[in-house]
């Protein structure tokens, strides 16, 4: 059975440790839709202009030249995900055909069970990374399993490339809470997306248009605004190095 669209009206917490201190606290919304469901309200669409959307160009493979669920479906095949997933994605609308995720999730569900997660990361340089979340076997990923993959991958100026993230997902019928450490030894940044599911309609669209108008525009001002926040309090400035060459870690 397809999922029909639903809306995460959420908050993002990032909490920077270490010898320069740095938080803030936002809310943000996400939709987690069914890529092969045609079910969507009037005020949402999938791979054509309106106030929200959500393009395959956007989402699955290079930037800008995504593949959309295919290509999600391709990377998990080849790690050997089994069979009977369903295939979701969680991520940022287009406002106004104006797009920008920092991280979006492709969700591979068997009923209510998550097997594995490709977490799929864009920085401001218009460069694109992702990684693979799975336990041994695909054993369904609980509230309090933690997976762990090695940073390689420039996200912030203000961060090396060093250390590991730890990723944590708790993925419910009605709720979604999401935690990204990154561990440099005594540096590290913590991340998280904690939020309740609700149906995607027209109201909540237009909702969340006022509540936070502008969309992905908005995320774009926020991140440099506390770009600019962390470089007046001291932190080192790091120049954007080349990206992986493989698209998945």
């Amino acid at each position: 059975m397809n999922l029909a669209p639903q809306h995460i009206s959420g908050t993002t917490v990032h909490s920077r440790l270490g010898s320069v201190s740095h938080a803030f606290r936002y809310g943000v919304d996400y939709m987690l839709i069914d890529p092969q469901s045609a079910e969507h309200p009037a005020l949402f669409s999938r791979n054509r202009f309106n106030l929200t959307a959500i393009h395959d160009r956007h989402h699955g493979g290079k930037r800008g030249e995504g593949q959309g669920v295919a290509w999600a479906q391709e990377v998990f095949d080849e790690h050997g995900l089994p069979d009977g997933c369903t295939i979701l994605l969680l991520a940022q609308p287009s406002y106004l055909g104006y797009w920008f995720n920092p991280v979006s999730f492709w969700l591979a569900m068997e009923g209510d069970d998550l097997r594995a997660v490709i977490a799929e990361v864009s920085n401001t340089f218009g460069d694109r990374h992702s990684y693979l979340c799975h336990l041994p076997d695909f054993a369904p990923i609980g509230p309090t399993d933690t997976i762990t993959a090695q940073k390689c991958f420039h996200v912030s100026p203000f961060q090396t490339i060093a250390g590991d993230y730890e990723f944590a997902f708790n993925i419910r019928p009605g709720q979604i809470a999401i935690r990204i450490l990154h561990r440099n030894g005594n540096e590290g940044v913590i991340a998280t997306l904690t939020g309740a599911r609700k149906p995607l309609g027209n109201r909540a669209i237009l909702t969340m248009s006022l509540r936070r108008p502008l969309g992905a525009l908005r995320t774009v001002a926020l991140i440099y605004w506390q770009a600019l926040r962390l470089k007046l309090k001291g932190a080192r400035y790091t120049p954007r190095p080349a990206p992986p060459t493989k698209e998945v870690t």
